[in-house]
C-alpha cells in the first residue's frame, strides 16, 4: 500500500458517508460513490456534514456517481442497502484492481453474495452497529456508537484486516479484528430481525421493545434466527445487549434480560427508530426485508427449519412496503398469536 493509495466507499449514505468523512478528516484519501447526483454534488461542493450527539462537522470530500467514476482500487467499502448488493457489485467490479478485495459494511449476510461474484479471497467480512441516518443530499445524523468487527470469512487474522481495522477505529475506536466473523454477523440477524419487528409500528424502538404483551414476537424471531445460525454451523455472538444463548435456549428470564438491555441502549441514541421504519415510513422506499428476513427463510427451508415468526414478519412488511397494510402496534399484536 502507498501512502496515497485512495479507499473506495461505494455507497455514501449513513454508513459509508460517515466512514468516509472521518477518514478523509484524518488525511486519508478517499473517493466517495453514490447513485444521487444531488448528494455527490453536495460532498464535493459544500461537504458531507455530520450531525448529532456523537460529533459534529463537515468534510469536503471527493464523489462521482458511478457513470462519472474511473479507475482501480484496491480497497473498496461496500455500504449499499442489502438488496442493492448484485447490482452495486456489477457496477464496481469493473473498477476493483486484480488484487482489490471488498468490505461489505452493511446489515445481513452480503458476504455470500459478494463471494459467489467475486472470490471468498477478494471478500472481507464487516459487521456495524452504530446508529446513522442520510438526512438529506449532503446529510448525515450519527445518532450513537456501538459495536464494529472486521475479520476474514475463513477466520484467519490477516494483514488487510488489520489495514481495514485502522480505517474503521477512526469512527469506532472500539472496534475489533475477529476471528468469528460470522457470529458477529450471525448475532445481527438475531437483533436485526427484532429491529424489523419494531418497524411494523411507528413506535420507537425502545417503545416497541419493551412492553411485555409483545415480547414473545421477539423470543420467537430471536429463536428462529439462532436455530439457523446453529445449522449453519456458527456461534452468533452477543453485542449491545443482544444474548444470543437466550433466545437459543428460550430461556425466558435471560431473554427478558436481553431486551431489556437493548431498550436502555436505544433510549441513549438520538436515532429512535430503526432504518427500516425510516425506509417505510419517511422515504417511502423497499426495504431490506427480501436480502435479510428472507435469506432467513430460504435458509430454514435449506435446512427443514419452519420459520413461522420470520414469514409473518416479512409477510406485514411486504404489506406496509405495498400499500395493504398500515404501519400500526396492531400488526405486532398480530404477530403475538403466530409467536405465542
Amino acid at each position: 500500500m502507498t501512502a496515497r493509495e485512495p479507499v473506495l466507499i461505494w455507497g455514501a449514505g449513513a454508513i459509508g458517508g460517515i466512514l468516509g468523512a472521518y477518514a478523509a478528516r484524518a488525511g486519508h484519501p478517499v473517493q466517495m460513490v453514490d447513485i444521487e447526483a444531488d448528494h455527490v454534488q453536495a460532498m464535493r461542493r459544500d461537504g458531507l456534514r455530520i450531525e448529532g450527539p456523537v460529533e459534529e462537522f463537515a468534510q469536503i470530500l471527493p464523489a462521482e456517481t458511478p457513470a462519472t467514476l474511473t479507475g482501480t482500487y484496491r480497497r473498496v467499502i461496500l455500504a449499499v442497502k442489502a438488496h442493492h448488493t448484485r447490482q452495486a457489485m456489477l457496477m464496481l467490479m469493473p473498477h476493483l484492481a486484480q488484487d482489490g478485495f471488498v468490505v461489505s459494511a452493511q446489515n445481513g449476510l452480503n458476504e455470500r453474495v459478494i463471494a459467489e461474484m467475486i472470490g471468498t479471497d477478494r471478500t472481507v467480512g464487516c459487521f456495524v452497529n452504530f446508529g446513522a441516518d442520510w438526512l438529506e443530499p449532503g446529510r448525515i445524523l450519527y445518532g450513537n456508537r456501538a459495536a464494529v468487527a472486521l475479520g476474514e470469512l475463513d477466520n484467519r487474522v490477516s494483514a488487510r484486516v488489520r489495514e481495514m481495522h485502522a480505517l474503521f477505529a477512526l469512527v469506532e475506536p472500539e472496534a475489533v479484528v475477529t476471528d468469528n466473523i460470522w457470529g458477529y454477523l450471525w448475532g445481527k440477524m438475531g437483533y436485526g430481525s427484532l429491529l424489523f419487528a419494531t418497524a411494523l409500528t411507528p413506535e420507537s424502538m425502545s417503545d416497541a421493545m419493551d412492553p411485555a404483551q409483545w415480547r414473545p414476537v421477539y423470543a420467537a424471531l430471536g429463536h428462529e434466527v439462532m436455530r439457523l445460525a446453529q445449522a449453519e454451523g456458527v456461534t452468533p455472538l452477543g453485542f449491545n445487549g443482544f444474548d444470543p444463548d437466550a433466545f437459543l435456549t428460550r430461556d425466558t428470564a435471560r431473554m427478558d434480560a436481553s431486551i431489556d438491555a437493548m431498550v436502555a441502549h436505544n433510549r441513549k441514541t438520538a436515532k429512535t427508530h430503526s432504518g427500516i421504519y425510516r425506509d417505510l415510513a419517511i422515504r417511502k422506499r423497499k426495504t431490506e426485508v427480501d436480502a435479510q428476513v428472507g435469506v432467513l427463510i430460504e435458509i430454514g427451508r435449506g435446512h427443514s427449519i419452519p420459520t413461522p415468526a420470520l414469514s409473518e414478519l416479512c409477510n406485514l412488511i411486504h404489506g406496509i412496503e405495498n400499500g395493504t397494510r398500515t404501519q400500526s402496534t396492531a400488526l405486532l399484536d398480530r404477530m403475538v398469536a403466530t409467536c405465542s
